[in-house]
């Protein structure tokens, strides 16, 4: 209900303040503010329309809620377990949609005249708008449930087949005399992906620079603490499902990379004792902005997983291999909404790739920077460390 409205509010008032200074700069009365008095304004009154704001859309979707006076008048034709699957489905008053009255077609034979009847009570109704249940593949039904509502002065919309139901996003397009139904819009422009591209290469390349002293600390600890390597590197997929080999400081006392990888567990016992403190801190992942430089990562994205793992729940998971559709990263949203560490079920894999779906259709260079903010600063991204 509050989605996107915090974000409206800080640019609308982002305008009225700048405004505000300029009328003062203009006017010569800017002088007699002082900084700290303008900055305390800026901080209150942000607040204050924040606030006010949410009082009334809180007041409207409870108005509408109750009363239903604002909620939009609809209609429903189609077969009878269609009627009953969109009533079970959607809840239209929380929606602020109230249905009118349904007709349900009885069959083929019949279509005709339950039609003359459909629009008859549509009529007398006077809905806003008219959906046409029906399954998309009964193309004559169809047309003659439009042809028959075209009579009636409403909106009329051809109901939501089951398989549109996991896209958000979906709209019809033209592409000349091309009539299309876009279901996925392209994961980043090209002007978006050349902006994340400077900025990973800017900030990997600044954060080596850095970190080579800290690098040189941490890999004589790792061999004074056990024999192996100081990297570990291990096959994943990148954009496109490209494989690549991700670079981390070694933090287990093995090196799987093959058909079966075992994830790391609590108190698991390969874990070194320096690498039990470097995966606490996320220190171990550093590495990775090598792969950044080199392209094959982003600072933000999905957190890639070993090859073993994709290729299992790939078959279980609806829409996981769609994570590749942008670089993996050192970050991600699931791990700092805390879902970071082992995905022992399922569920946590799938809660895992509702956040990082998400992210790739939610994605701006501001939310970048919130992430990698939220990465060191806050708990969450510390919880579950194996």
């Amino acid at each position: 209900m509050f989605e996107g409205h915090i974000g409206h509010s800080f640019s609308l008032w982002n305008v009225a303040f700048v405004s505000a200074l300029i009328v003062g700069f203009l006017t010569k009365t800017s002088s007699e503010i002082s900084r700290g008095t303008a900055v305390v304004f800026y901080v209150t009154g942000f607040a204050l329309v924040v606030l006010v704001r949410f009082i009334l859309v809180r007041i409207v979707h409870d108005q509408t809620s109750i009363s239903g006076a604002a909620a939009r008048r609809i209609f429903l034709i189609g077969f009878e377990e269609d009627v009953e699957r969109f009533n079970r489905d959607y809840d239209a008053r929380a929606l602020g949609l109230r249905v009118v009255s349904s007709s349900v077609l009885r069959g083929p034979d019949t279509i005709q005249d339950d039609l003359a009847l459909a629009a008859a009570t549509a009529r007398m109704m006077r809905p806003e708008d008219v959906f046409i249940l029906v399954p998309w593949a009964q193309k004559e039904t169809i047309e003659a449930c439009v042809d028959a509502f075209l009579r009636v002065p409403a909106s009329i919309h051809l109901g939501t087949e089951r398989v549109l139901q996991q896209f958000t996003d979906f709209q019809v397009e033209r592409l000349g005399p091309i009539s299309s139904l876009h279901l996925v819009r392209r994961p980043l422009t090209t002007f978006e992906i050349v902006q994340k591209r400077l900025f990973d290469i800017v900030a990997s390349a600044i954060g080596l620079v850095l970190l080579a002293p800290f690098f040189a600390i941490m890999a004589l600890l790792i061999k004074l603490d056990s024999r192996g390597p100081v990297f570990f590197m291990q096959r994943r997929y990148g954009f496109n499902q490209e494989p690549f080999r991700i670079f981390k400081f070694r933090s287990m006392t093995t090196l799987d990379d093959g058909p079966v990888v075992e994830q790391a567990r609590e108190n698991d016992v390969r874990i070194t004792r320096i690498g039990r403190l470097m995966r606490k801190l996320n220190i171990d992942e550093l590495p990775q902005l090598l792969n950044v430089l080199r392209g094959e990562m982003s600072l933000v994205g999905p957190r890639p997983h070993a090859l073993a793992h994709d290729q299992q729940y790939e078959r279980t998971i609806a829409l996981y291999a769609r994570r590749h559709n942008v670089k993996p990263g050192i970050t991600g949203w699931a791990q700092v909404s805390g879902l970071r560490g082992e995905t022992n079920t399922e569920e946590k894999m799938r809660r895992r790739v509702e956040f990082d779906l998400y992210y790739i259709d939610h994605w701006s260079m501001l939310f970048d920077i919130k992430i990698l903010f939220l990465t060191v600063l806050s708990p969450k991204s510390y919880r579950n460390a194996r």
